[in-house]
């Protein structure tokens, strides 16, 4: 079910340009779009730097954020090069939705005080709408101040469009001729944090769903990060989210060389395999019925070979931005279907 949050009248804030924005959290990257050009992303992990530290160099894709008390947050692959930064996978992404707006809002023209002034309407999407819905609104809906990479920010959002993750890929497959005008769809949403199916009719309504708080490649990487022909090599502990950040970079460990490629099977494949039979007991009532197993999400990557072939399963293309692209308003279509 999708929610459309608006604010009371009697709050409203006047500001100089208007911006529709889609937002997906993950628990791996802080994907966002503004229905221009491609998605972009922003790994999600963050520092909070002490009064006395100056940060790092930062950038659009590792944004520094300064709040009103003081506090500042660096946010992305930059967060690496301070000690004890705290990775959204271990967390509950939904408390930091306002910081992680915050750190996706790009710089739109600036008025002659140097400030960018904007108005959003939000699209966002979160594993359970029903459950967080009171808590995204108390965060996100209404004004804003912060800065931004040394931009001071003041910003109104308008509107809220809550709804559940993977219905946006859902959506974007449709547009892309992935799916089947009839039967019903099973989604698989393979996260960094969790995962998550739907069994969708071929109406779009969610007829049936399971939604996993771990489990995602966090657990996957949590394993490999124990085993003794990794540690060996490098002489110390392994960090999961670096192994997160090695599942897409030839299962590399940071710059050391050290890899998993050889014994990686060892792991992903009872991994993913109990994913799939926890789907299939779940849905066997409707199994009949299914016409098509949508395979999504930003980990999906790691297993999309094993479907390859097989008329049953579409492994979405660009899977790490299927669901943003989804979540922008329909007016769009067309950047969906030809962004590469």
């Amino acid at each position: 079910m999708t929610a459309t949050i608006t604010p009371p009248t009697s709050k409203t804030t006047t500001t100089s340009h208007h911006r529709i924005l889609a937002l997906d959290a993950g628990n791996y990257d802080l994907k966002y779009w503004n229905g221009q050009r491609n998605p972009k992303a922003i790994r999600s992990m963050r520092y909070q730097l002490p009064t006395g530290r100056n940060p790092v160099k930062y950038n659009e894709t590792s944004p520094l954020i300064e709040l009103p008390d003081g506090k500042r947050y660096h946010f992305g692959m930059q967060a690496y090069k301070y000690r004890r930064q705290q990775q959204t996978v271990v967390e509950n992404k939904v408390e930091l939705s306002r910081l992680h707006l915050y750190a996706c809002i790009e710089s739109a023209p600036q008025d002659p005080d140097g400030t960018c002034r904007l108005s959003l309407d939000l699209h966002l999407s979160t594993p359970d709408p029903d459950r967080h819905h009171s808590l995204i609104r108390d965060q996100l809906l209404g004004p804003h101040e912060f800065i931004r990479n040394d931009i001071p920010y003041e910003i109104n959002v308008e509107s809220i469009t809550l709804e559940r993750e993977g219905l946006g890929s859902y959506r974007c497959a449709q547009r892309q001729g992935l799916l089947t005008g009839s039967g019903y769809t099973i989604v698989i949403d393979l996260g960094g944090g969790t995962w998550l199916s739907r069994l969708i009719d071929a109406d779009g309504e969610v007829i049936d769903e399971n939604v996993m708080d771990r489990g995602g490649s966090y657990d996957l990487a949590t394993s490999i990060s124990f085993d003794h022909r990794l540690t060996d090599a490098l002489g110390t502990t392994a960090d999961p989210g670096l192994i997160m950040d090695g599942f897409r970079m030839g299962h590399t460990y940071a710059d050391t060389g050290h890899n998993w490629r050889e014994w990686l099977d060892e792991y992903l494949d009872p991994w993913y395999k109990n994913i799939f039979r926890t789907v299939k007991s779940q849905y066997t009532p409707f199994m009949p019925r299914v016409t098509k197993f949508l395979v999504t999400g930003g980990s999906s990557h790691l297993i999309a070979d094993r479907f390859a072939g097989f008329p049953l399963f579409a492994i979405m293309p660009d899977p790490q931005f299927a669901n943003v692209r989804g979540l922008y308003p329909q007016e769009d279509i067309q950047l969906c279907m030809t962004a590469n």
